[in-house]
């Protein structure tokens, strides 16, 4: 039997343990490990998980990696067309890390109504799209189906339906201005099929997306020619040196821009989440450190004599430690217990009911979204032991200069 747990282990047990002098500190640090684990996992979960569904939701909406000709690159509409016929498309064979690709145009117009108008960006998609990426952001109505004949479904953002005091299944006029000076615009008649809700403002407030060929028609382009590919990869991580494989790969006269350039503004601020969570938790380790070190300090002080009687029967220093050790590692495994069951709760419930609200003006979401990755949740749990345990070796060397005669004698 390991002495030194067994000692630990009566001594937690002990009946006058709850009642000693040292119980309100035991209390407080406990309390400090709990809350300090529950501000971690809840600040890395939405950390994290405000990144992920940020970058997701650009993604969706843009692709993570566009293609496109190098006269378009200031311009968020297609003004040079890129032929469809490429060696890439529709699979991009020489690059694994590509998931899909698919051909999109936009063009600038305005919608006109009885009451109102809007200017727009009418993004263009064909067959090849991937509905899957926005599915998620349809709150009513149905994706238009553009494999078949030309038709005039598209849906439309939540923002412009209410501005342009429009509803589903509604007809609208879009005019769109031609390249010559002194020509009419071209009118087209759109029926919306959907209604959508990213909570990204830049996109909601701008784009509609349609039918690939009316852009084709009104800019007399050819049936295989295009405004850009967007191209979705498996490892968003790797988005930078996947960009320059494409880049490599695709002709001189094309250029590839990751969507990380095309929003830095938008990646850049995401960036400053990981240094506010490194904080967090160096705030709440050094917190629940500190807490631990005062407790472990007490619980010294409080069993002094019983120091002085262990070293006076043979048990050497790192013994006695090792008993108080053992003590502290309690304490902190009861504050994980509970930080962990509280945090995780938070979560769950965030995840289920969306409790906590956001301005997507501000944060690109309605609500805070939470990533629940149980590696994470396991690797601060690690930490916070690891480096209490580590700090707690200091305090403990007070032991080591017990004399067991005036321990003994010590009231």
């Amino acid at each position: 039997m390991n002495l030194e747990y067994f000692i630990a282990k009566r001594l937690i047990t002990a009946k006058d343990y709850k009642s000693s002098i040292s119980a309100p500190i035991i209390k407080i640090a406990i309390s400090a490990i709990a809350i300090g684990i529950i501000m971690m996992i809840v600040s890395v979960a939405t950390g994290i998980g405000l990144q992920k569904k940020i970058r997701d939701k650009v993604s969706a909406f843009n692709g993570q990696i566009i293609i496109s000709n190098y006269d378009n690159n200031n311009s968020e509409i297609t003004i040079v067309p890129i032929s469809k016929k490429q060696d890439f498309y529709p699979n991009f064979k020489s690059v694994p890390e590509v998931t899909h690709i698919q051909a999109i145009a936009s063009k600038a117009g305005i919608i006109r109504t009885e009451n109102a108008f809007e200017g727009i960006v009418f993004k263009g998609v064909g067959a090849d799209y991937d509905w899957n990426n926005i599915k998620e952001y349809i709150v009513q109505g149905k994706l238009p189906d553009f494999s078949k004949g030309l038709n005039e479904d598209v849906i439309i953002s939540k923002f412009l339906a209410d501005r342009l005091n429009l509803k589903l299944g509604d007809e609208f006029n879009t005019f769109f201005i031609k390249e010559e000076q002194g020509k009419l615009p071209n009118s087209r008649r759109f029926k919306i099929s959907g209604i959508f809700n990213s909570g990204f403002q830049d996109f909601d407030a701008t784009y509609i997306i349609g039918d690939i060929r009316h852009i084709q028609r009104i800019n007399k382009w050819r049936e295989d020619q295009i405004g850009a590919f967007e191209i979705f990869i498996k490892d968003f991580n790797s988005i930078e040196a996947t960009g320059n494989q494409i880049y490599e790969q695709t002709s001189s006269n094309l250029d590839t821009k990751t969507i990380v350039k095309k929003y830095s503004y938008i990646f850049d601020w995401l960036k400053l989440f990981d240094f506010n969570i490194v904080i967090i938790l160096a705030i709440m380790i050094l917190v629940a450190t500190i807490n631990m070190v005062v407790a472990l300090l007490v619980l010294i002080l409080e069993r002094t004599q019983m120091i002085g009687i262990l070293k006076s029967m043979g048990a050497n220093n790192w013994a006695v430690r090792k008993v108080f050790l053992y003590n502290a590692f309690y304490l902190i495994i009861r504050g994980l217990f509970w930080g962990n069951l509280i945090g995780i709760a938070l979560l769950l419930m965030q995840q289920q009911f969306g409790i906590v609200q956001l301005n997507p003006e501000n944060y690109y979401v309605n609500q805070a979204p939470v990533y629940l990755n149980w590696f994470y949740i396991l690797l601060l749990n690690l930490l916070t032991i690891t480096v209490c345990f580590l700090v707690l070796l200091i305090p403990s060397y007070i032991i080591t200069k017990i004399s067991p005669v005036k321990a003994i004698r010590f009231d």
